[in-house]
């Protein structure tokens, strides 16, 4: 059986939400939520997180958690996530989003699934269905399109695919919610890359891969992910979890 170790970026700066990761939801902070969820996957033998900053560090070893320290000069998540896997003994590395405290163990199973089935596969990420039609002009809705068999063709922020003639069949759109698995020798070498000029234009990390020739399988889920990105958000996951208690 192949390892896996989810491992949850967590910086504490943001510029929409200072201190997202300790915000405080019924209780616990975010990034405890995160972390108690993330661990009930069946295919994570691990769970840690990976941050560049003290008070995270020490709320998490508070909780019981296990931590590690980052340098605070990373561009992206994935550079954090590289930087925490480097040194660690495993197959394949899951990247869980810090500010997603209802995210559903399911839902990282189906992500890792394909890869552990699969060793051919370097990485792989989700993909949900549109149902809200104000999202498909969204720029902070990703969009993306698949082939045949699963793999990504493009992601954007546009709304893919473009149906020119109003007689055509009809298509459904999807979108990409932000959750991605990595072998780990692919996650070193992913990081290593130059971004590229897709990825730059649209600003998604994922096209970097893409436009170096590498595959991302797709899977689809019916879990929509609700994020937190500012304090109304993190009031409306209160309400969510208040229901579920």
């Amino acid at each position: 059986m192949a390892t896996v170790i989810g491992i949850i970026p967590a910086r504490y700066a943001s510029t929409r939400f200072p201190g997202k990761p300790l915000a405080n939801i019924l209780g616990k902070p975010m990034i405890q939520h995160v972390y108690e969820r993330a661990s009930k996957a069946q295919t994570l033998q691990r769970v840690l997180v990976a941050t560049d900053d003290r008070r995270v560090f020490d709320a998490v070893t508070s909780f019981g958690g296990e931590v590690v320290m980052t340098r605070a000069d990373h561009p992206t998540g994935t550079d954090r996530l590289a930087e925490a896997a480097r040194e660690l003994d495993v197959d394949l590395v899951v990247n869980i989003q810090g500010d997603e405290p209802l995210i559903e163990p399911e839902v990282i199973d189906a992500a890792t699934t394909p890869l552990i089935e699969d060793p051919s596969i370097p990485m792989s990420t989700l993909m949900s269905r549109v149902t809200d039609p104000a999202d498909l002009d969204n720029p902070n809705v990703v969009k993306l399109v698949v082939d045949r068999h699963g793999f990504a063709l493009y992601f954007s922020r546009a709304r893919i695919p473009y149906v020119r003639d109003a007689g055509a069949s009809r298509v459904t759109y999807y979108y990409h919610p932000g959750l991605y698995v990595y072998r780990k020798d692919f996650l070193l070498t992913y990081a290593s890359l130059q971004p590229t000029p897709l990825e730059q234009a649209e600003k998604l990390e994922q096209l970097r891969a893409l436009e170096h020739g590498y595959r991302i399988k797709v899977v689809e889920t019916h879990h929509r992910p609700v994020g937190v990105d500012t304090p109304e958000d993190l009031e409306h996951v209160e309400r969510l979890l208040s229901q579920t208690q």
